[in-house]
Formats: C-alpha cells, structure tokens, sequence
C-alpha cells in the first residue's frame, strides 16, 4: 500500500518532491493526467470526471490514500468527491487547506471558528478554473475575517511550464502580476495557487517587490502530510520505491519531467 500523489500533469512533481524529502521511508505512487493537461480551462464536470477516474487509478494500485497536488482538481471537484463519491474506508485529500492554515497561522485539524488574522490583503495567483470555483475564498472563510483576497486567473502559465518555454512562463508571471497590482497595489502575501508555480516562484518574488510574503505549497503539503500520517499510520504499507504513472507518451512525458525536476525520472504507462 502507497500514498497516491495525483496531478493534471507535472505540477504536481514540486509537491512529490518535498513529501519524499519530508517522508523517505513513505512509498508514493505518482499520476500525470498529461493527456488531457491542462485542467485550468475545463469546466467542473469535466475536472470531476477526469479527477475521479485519476484517483480510481491510483486506488488500483493501492493507494487508499491520495493526495490531490493539483489546485484545480482540489478546487473544482474535491468537495464534491468527498461528498458523493469516495468510499469510507478511502482518503481523499487536497492542497488548499495546508495553505490557508498556513496563512491564518493555524496548526493542522484546527476547527475553531473563524477569527481576525494578521494578513488582510492577499494576492492569490491561480488557474481560471481555480479563480471561478472560488474555493480558496471558500475555504479562507472557514478560519479567517476581514481578508480580502483578490484572484488572478493566470492563464497560459501552466502550459508554458509544460512546454519547457521557461522564458514565456515569466513573461506571462509578470504580466499577471502588473494585472493584479492594478486592483491590489500593495497586497501583504501572495498565494501561488497551482503546484506549477513553485518552479516560477522566484519571477512572482521579483515582480511582487519587497515586503510580499509569498505562499507556496510544497513544502507545506509534505509537512501537512506528514502530520495527518502521524495520526493515521495504517494508511501507509512498506516499501520505499515510487513509481511514476502517465496517460501520455510515457517516453516524451518522461524527458519532460527530467527537464522539469532536473534529475532523471522514468514514467510507465497508466
């Protein structure tokens, strides 16, 4: 039994890298949905369906547990699965929550009611579908008051990552960022909200200027994980080998992941 780590396409690599840095001795199945990458311009119905048949994918190859690192899936279908469709003896998780806990400086499973927090103007930098489902908001409401969050849709960031055009993708970071500032001149933190972004954190810091406080997800994903793993040992078999699943060319995907992580990683077809 392994803990599946789940993503549209390679964004999701950032969070797997910081969980199994975090949890060696865990073994992590990783699926790329690179054939239909990316999600960020689908409609929720599509993004719940193509969610669904990930996660059962990865349920096939035992993992009870899995961790949706992908900030559209965990925004436009999550609740939904949770709701309807996952099992009880399963585990679906997301992203989101590990963020805004982190934001409004609470400590995991902290269910008290929401309250004034520190932060009051947040940039948040995500993918349309992302923006529209407004789950951030969402969810921000649940344990903060008084913030105010303005969203911008960064649309073609995602697949300029994906394309290796690293150029492009800060050029675009830039000009969302200027978009936003537009609406928000002087924002106190920015949330990079798609696993992709982390690889850009450095252009959105540059751009932001001085004084902005940036979230971003991996490493407070893996510390999240490794907490909720603490409390729920039996969601978690021996081994310690991961392994790396694509619905795409497993070779191509495979070179781009390299390229991507900077270090070799060999995909199998899913």
């Amino acid at each position: 039994m392994a803990v599946g780590v789940f993503d549209s396409g390679l964004g999701g690599l950032t969070v797997l890298g910081a969980v199994t840095h975090r949890l060696p001795d865990v073994p992590f199945v990783y699926l790329g949905d690179n054939a239909h990458a990316p999600y960020g311009v689908r409609n929720s119905d599509d993004i719940f369906d193509l969610t669904c048949a990930g996660v059962e994918r990865l349920w096939d190859e035992g993992c009870d547990l899995v961790v949706l690192a992908c900030n559209t899936a965990s925004a436009a279908a999550l609740k939904r699965m949770q709701e309807t469709w996952v099992p009880r003896n399963k585990r679906v998780l997301g992203v989101f929550v590990p963020l805004i806990e982190a934001l409004t400086e609470r400590q995991w499973g902290d269910n008290s009611p929401p309250r004034e927090v520190a932060v009051k103007h947040v940039a948040l930098f995500a993918t349309p579908a992302t923006v529209s489902s407004r789950a951030f908001q969402r969810e921000l409401a649940f344990r903060a008051i008084g913030v105010d969050v303005e969203a911008q849709p960064c649309g073609g960031v995602v697949d300029a990552i994906e394309q290796g055009d690293m150029i492009l993708a800060e050029a675009l970071v830039h000009s969302h960022v200027e978009a936003l500032k537009r609406r928000m001149p002087m924002p106190e933190a920015a949330v990079l909200g798609c696993t992709h972004y982390p690889l850009m954190e450095e252009a959105f810091r540059t751009a932001l200027g001085p004084g902005v406080a940036v979230y971003s997800q991996p490493e407070l994903v893996a510390a999240s994980l490794s907490d909720y793993l603490a409390r729920r040992p039996e969601m978690v078999g021996p081994g310690d080998q991961s392994k790396f699943l694509t619905t795409a060319d497993p070779v191509r995907v495979s070179h781009k992941a390299t390229q991507f992580l900077r270090r070799q990683i060999s995909f199998q077809s899913a």
